[in-house]
């Protein structure tokens, strides 16, 4: 296969100057915004934020995300967020809201909406919707005057900050606030709620998340397929099977079962003698082996195999074994 064609550095010119200034310009801008935003947290911001999160996590229903334009768009990654991180959501078009979505909202759900100026046209209806029914209303402006903010029950009041745009018009710094804010509020529901890995898996189980989160019994190699034999084994049959089960180990158990010790391509290396094959191969094996339980996700594994380097382990349960995981498995199911 040929080698792909390598991308020329950029040359040395006052237009590249130009563009690495500008990108360099806009990200500070951005981060200013970010930090503007939580020293907001520290001060005013942080009593409205608890209330905002105590009142999501006492709702009976769902998370209603709403906005217009670049907020709605923001307020659509912000749902998604939500609900992979254990609290219910979606997002309802304002627009949308006002030629009847508004029929997806309930009386037990809470509705966050986000509009930087609090002046969206759109949302009017969604927010009268919510004070005529008493649906909970959180709003995120940095307007604390606005109509959007005079009608909520909560209000998450942005700093103001400087867009990145030159005209200070396209929206840059204020979505990547309104998102930090709604990561922010995400993040400390899953903490509070005590949103565990193993809860996070049950909602990804797809792509390289959910490879992440599979548990070692989705993977590892049992029953037949595990190089296994019984103390007293020769070393000459032990090698047969660490051979056709092709995974770089034979796994030793005593008579009741119990995990004794394991054998690998290591452990013949050291032994290495002419009457090595005429050995039982108690004298070979490594006693008392590393290993995992069948529950343990599989990136806690890879993680172990890591740190360790080794490239297969012996999955346990109860002092005995059930089956061997290793890398090759971890990197077929996409883990590694």
């Amino acid at each position: 296969m040929a080698k792909p064609t390598p991308i020329a550095a950029a040359p040395e010119s006052d237009s590249g100057h130009t563009l690495i200034a500008s990108a360099v310009r806009t990200l500070e801008t951005e981060a200013n915004g970010v930090s503007a935003l939580s020293a907001a947290i520290h001060d005013g911001l942080g009593l409205a934020f608890v209330t905002a999160v105590e009142l999501i996590r006492g709702v009976r229903g769902r998370l209603i995300v709403t906005g217009m334009g670049k907020s709605g768009h923001v307020g659509r990654k912000i749902a998604a967020t939500f609900a992979s991180t254990g609290t219910p959501a979606y997002f309802v078009h304002p627009s949308e809201a006002s030629h009847g979505d508004l029929g997806m909202i309930t009386p037990d759900d809470v509705i966050m909406a986000i509009s930087w100026s609090g002046e969206t046209a759109e949302l009017k209806d969604l927010t009268d919707y919510s004070r005529r029914f008493k649906i909970g209303l959180i709003a995120v402006t940095s307007n604390s005057d606005s109509a959007l903010a005079l009608a909520a029950d909560v209000v998450l009041s942005l700093p103001q900050a400087r867009e990145a745009c030159p005209h200070n018009l396209a929206p840059t710094t204020s979505t990547l606030m309104q998102q930090a804010l709604g990561d922010a509020l995400a993040i400390a529901l899953l903490e509070s709620r005590g949103f565990t890995a193993l809860k996070f898996a049950e909602l990804h189980p797809g792509g390289k998340l959910g490879a992440m989160l599979k548990f070692v019994r989705d993977i590892m190699r049992a029953g037949d397929d595990m190089p296994l034999v019984r103390t007293g084994t020769r070393m000459s049959d032990a090698l047969v099977v660490m051979t056709t089960k092709s995974l770089g180990c034979v796994v030793i158990a005593d008579a009741d079962g119990r995990l004794t010790g394991i054998i690998t391509d290591g452990d013949l290396r050291r032994h290495m003698s002419p009457n090595l094959l005429d050995l039982p191969v108690e004298e070979i094996m490594t006693r008392e082996p590393k290993t995992v339980r069948p529950d343990q996700l599989a990136s806690e594994a890879l993680e172990f195999l890591n740190t360790s380097k080794k490239t297969q382990l012996i999955v346990a349960e109860q002092g005995k074994p059930i089956g061997v995981v290793h890398v090759h498995d971890l990197l077929r199911a996409g883990v590694a």
